[in-house]
């Protein structure tokens, strides 16, 4: 199985402008800058591509692995905090907060933290990442 995503670009790094698509057409042409991606402009950014990525994957990886335990969340909220930081002559993404926000009937707390850390370890998107991964889970009683 393949999936892609691809960008376009035009002019210069300040001035310029792109677009993102993806294969399914969820998005088609959204615009990027570089006001999008390091100031207040509208538009969106690789980090935030990333942190929905990121938290799309873990969310069925988690639901996956509860429903093998016999569990079916019913309601599941993940987030994925991509954070950017200058470095020498570039940036580099030093450090990505995911969680967690869960009501699953049934689950007492210690069950519901190891299936979310199995989930968080387990998730291609996550195991892509080269870089701190801190990791929240919160069950909702």
């Amino acid at each position: 199985m393949k999936r892609f995503g691809s960008a376009a670009w035009s002019g210069n790094l300040r001035e310029g402008k792109g677009a993102v698509s993806t294969e399914s057409r969820a998005l088609e042409g959204y615009p990027y800058s570089f006001f999008s991606r390091y100031g207040e402009k509208s538009g969106t950014n690789p980090e935030e591509l990333l942190g929905a990525a990121h938290a799309a994957c873990f969310a069925m990886s988690f639901v996956r692995i509860l429903g093998m335990n016999e569990f079916e969340p019913e309601q599941l909220d993940a987030r994925s905090q991509v954070e950017i930081e200058k470095e020498g002559d570039g940036f580099i993404i030093p450090h990505v907060h995911l969680s967690v926000t869960a009501k699953i009937p049934g689950i007492d707390g210690d069950t519901f933290q190891a299936l979310a850390e199995r989930a968080k370890a387990g998730c291609p998107v996550s195991k892509l990442m080269n870089t701190n991964i801190t990791f929240e889970a919160t069950l909702i009683a």
